[in-house]
């Protein structure tokens, strides 16, 4: 059933609710303690010290790759990046490294395909395969990070790797997955366009991404993928090529993100947990994420949950963020369907400011893509916000649910949303709002 909230409705009341999110909130500082940033060596290698020529013409991967083998054998330490531009192609840390970007330093990453092959244990679109190493790469480490001031640049746009974002390799790779294919015989690369991840940190502990710029991203920008412990803070990302969704916490366990700049072409944070069968076969959620202090601009959602999120995903905490852009489609944004299922549950927003917003605050898709067509429940409840002030909404709900899922227990609290301009849609939904004030466009 369809519930319009007419547009001449300035203030909803609702007989005060037992607030359980507020005991939610109280286990914040709990996951804070847990997630602890690594603590390197105080020890330096300056790459240009292992060869690496700056300039930007000299490919510098294997410079790079003996200053990672020499911090190693040392025990550990900073391999750094000076200022000026060094070109290289995949990068593959290792435990116990920092890669360190000093003020103007820019990394330029190749945008010849064979620069990062041969092809690394990943997923796409949360399906494992073979592909393309991500740029800069991490498997089964502990005790990594990407820090400093410095820029690191992908190249990417519409002669290269954005040329790629549609390709018949995806579905195939879909396909295989369902069929049950063994991951060992996904084998991508050459010819399939599938492209690869900036950041990818797979099966890691103790992450830490700090204070670069990312900039010209081939996909994704920042993919923590099966790690515990991962900390991105004062990041600042401005990509805005097809699929470049800002970080992407994917089948995650005590996640913090803060103080990040989030301008990007798909969605800032994007919060998954693997993709249909396969998502369910790996079966690992997304647990405990916080994001706070965030800034995001351009992008589908400001945070979202999915769409690959067949893992399910509990306990999301975001506060204090800053929002706004014609070019942002939602503030808070869970996306699904009944081919990839999940449970999405104890999602929680407050004292969010949002200038404009291109669609809706709150969106809450079930519909997306395969929609209805497939055997899986997505379950979307105990979803929560409060204090959110919106400048500029088209509308404050967009929820599509159907009969076989369940959206239950979604609440706005205590907030404030102007210049509305078309009636909220609520689609098999279960959703309040309680104390808000509602201001249509004049």
């Amino acid at each position: 059933m369809k519930k319009i909230f007419p547009l001449f409705l300035v203030t909803l009341l609702a007989t005060p609710l037992l607030r359980a999110e507020q005991a939610e909130w109280a286990q914040v500082p709990e996951i804070l303690a847990r997630i602890q940033a690594p603590v390197f060596p105080a020890r330096d290698f300056v790459i240009t010290n292992y060869g690496a020529v700056a300039g930007g013409k000299t490919d510098c991967t294997e410079a790079i790759g003996r200053t990672i083998d020499a911090c190693v054998k040392k025990g550990g330490g900073r391999v750094v990046i000076p200022a000026g531009e060094f070109l290289t192609g995949a990068i593959h840390l290792q435990s116990g490294v920092n890669l360190h970007l000093e003020t103007n330093a820019i990394l330029k990453f190749s945008t010849d395909p064979k620069s990062y092959l041969p092809a690394v244990f990943t997923r796409f679109e949360g399906t494992e395969l073979y592909n393309f190493s991500p740029l800069i790469f991490a498997l089964n480490q502990k005790n990594v990070a990407v820090t400093g001031a410095g820029t690191l640049d992908g190249q990417a746009d519409e002669t290269n790797w954005l040329a790629w974002k549609k390709t018949s390799a995806r579905a195939k790779l879909v396909k295989m997955a369902a069929d049950g294919v063994p991951v060992e015989q996904r084998q991508f690369g050459e010819g399939d366009n599938l492209r690869p991840d900036f950041i990818e940190f797979n099966r890691c502990r103790n992450v830490l991404v700090e204070g670069v710029k990312i900039r010209r991203s081939p996909m994704w920008e920042i993919h923590p993928l099966l790690c515990t412990n991962v900390t991105v803070r004062g990041v600042d990302i401005v990509s805005h090529g097809a699929n470049n969704d800002g970080c992407d916490p994917e089948s995650c366990r005590d996640v913090l993100i803060e103080n990040c700049l989030f301008d990007t072409g798909d969605d800032c944070i994007a919060i998954k947990s693997g993709r249909n069968a396969d998502g369910r076969r790996v079966g690992v959620p997304s647990v405990n994420l916080i994001i706070r202090g965030c800034t995001m601009r351009d992008g589908h959602g400001g945070v979202t949950i999915g769409s690959e999120i067949s893992g399910s995903c509990s306990n999301v905490f975001a506060e204090n963020c800053e929002m706004s852009s014609p070019n942002l489609t939602c503030a808070l944004r869970l996306k699904s369907n009944a081919v990839r299922g999940g449970v999405l549950q104890n999602i929680f927003m407050r004292n969010v400011k949002v200038g404009r917003v291109s669609d809706s605050v709150l969106q809450i898709d079930f519909l997306y893509e395969e929609g209805t067509n497939g055997p899986c429940k997505p379950v979307a409840r105990n979803v929560a916000m409060e204090n959110v002030t919106v400048d500029h909404t088209p509308r404050v709900l967009n929820v599509r649910g159907f009969p076989a899922a369940e959206i239950s227990n979604v609440r706005i609290y205590n907030s404030t949303f102007k210049q509305i301009e078309k009636p909220d849609v609520v689609k098999d939904a279960d959703v309040k709002l309680v104390n808000c004030s509602l201001e249509p466009a004049k």
